[in-house]
């Protein structure tokens, strides 16, 4: 097997050096850069395409769950981790590996192997990968932040700065005081993901923050739009309506 192109992202650097002291002991692994958070994680994997990344989970700016959606193509993930929280339980079963800190060079073994007999095999890492996505996908847990990519740079932007979503054919169009952001989620995931005492599917096209409503008016005969504090009008469905005027009390 020819050098396995590797990389470690990971925010605290005693974890990196153990990493980096445990991989010396399998040549066939060239670890060829590091990262200390999620932004520098995305710059190297796009600069360097590893085959393998070591991918903490918990670290500031992105997360490692949020690197996944902003990276293409996706190397073969093992995640490296302090916390066994659900995100652990939900991923386990299609991340190639997962070490929970602290973990033994024996455990580390392990994961090794199942490195090498993902690639031997020659599966499609950008399946494995695609799978790891809509696990999170499936989970319920609520979001409070969002992680987009554009032409200039990545950024994360508040659930609560977000004005509506608007479906864009296999995006989702974020409109922000700031701008518009496409993500490459659907809006089914957003209504599962979001506030419901916040956002509402007013359309199929449409989830609004009801804190950016200004009025609702009478469009056609049987049909209304949502007026928004900067003027912006949404298309309301008859279904839409009736929820909004349930979750606003009327």
């Amino acid at each position: 097997m020819s050098e396995i192109r590797t990389i470690i992202i990971d925010d605290e650097q005693p974890a990196r050096d153990l990493l980096l002291h445990y991989i010396s002991k399998f040549p066939e692994f060239d670890v060829i850069a590091e990262a200390s958070d999620g932004f520098k994680g995305i710059q190297v994997i796009q600069e360097y395409k590893p085959e393998v990344v070591f991918l903490d989970i918990q670290m500031p700016k992105l997360t490692g769950f949020e690197m996944l959606e902003l990276i293409d193509p996706k190397p073969l993930i093992v995640f490296s981790t302090a916390y066994d929280q659900f995100a652990i339980k939900a991923f386990v079963m299609n991340a190639v590996d997962y070490l929970l800190k602290p973990y033994s060079r024996d455990r580390f073994a392990q994961a090794i192997e199942k490195i090498k007999q993902k690639l031997e095999k020659s599966e499609a890492v950008e399946s494995q990968n695609k799978k790891l996505i809509q696990t999170v996908d499936d989970s319920t847990e609520l979001i409070n932040r969002i992680a987009v990519r554009t032409a200039q740079k990545i950024q994360v932007i508040p659930v609560k700065d977000i004005q509506y979503f608007e479906a864009a054919d296999d995006y989702v169009m974020i409109h922000t005081a700031d701008g518009r952001y496409l993500k490459e989620k659907t809006m089914k995931y957003f209504e599962s993901h979001l506030d419901h005492h916040q956002f509402v599917r007013i359309h199929r096209s449409f989830i609004l923050n009801m804190a950016e409503m200004n009025k609702i008016e009478r469009y056609e005969k049987d049909s209304h739009v949502v007026v928004l504090k900067n003027d912006a009008q949404l298309k309301v469905s008859a279904s839409g309506y009736k929820l909004l005027r349930e979750r606003l009390g009327f």
